[in-house]
């Protein structure tokens, strides 16, 4: 099995920065994908960012320009980079890694949350 624990999330203002940290433990071996999802209350969970273990990133729209997603493979730690933060972004962070292949696996953390005032 996979464990994700997030940190780095809090409380900012409008246009202001946070870095969300994720680190993997467990059997880490063959995840194809690394990611963060995000959920604010009563609205359904969406994708914020994936970064496939060849580099691939892909973000939602709402966060491009703004938000990077970066792994840190020494450490087994995947990053978000939040710029120019928006009430819009609050919301829980859930870090979340998968494997496609043998064992299949769809792993998630408990989730940092961030709250941007405006």
């Amino acid at each position: 099995q996979v464990q994700l624990v997030e940190s780095g999330g809090g409380l900012v203002q409008a246009g202001g920065s946070l870095r969300l940290s994720c680190a993997a433990s467990g059997n880490i071996f063959s995840i194809d994908v690394l990611g963060w999802y995000r959920q604010a209350p009563g609205k359904q969970r969406e994708l914020v960012a994936h970064v496939t273990t060849g580099g691939s990133t892909n973000y939602a729209d709402s966060v491009k320009g703004r938000f990077t997603i970066s792994r840190d493979n020494a450490k087994k730690t995947v990053y978000l980079q939040m710029n120019s933060l928006k009430s819009e972004d609050t919301a829980n962070y859930l870090c979340n890694a998968q494997r496609f292949s043998w064992p299949r696996g769809n792993y998630w953390g408990q989730g940092t949350q961030v709250t941007v005032s405006s």
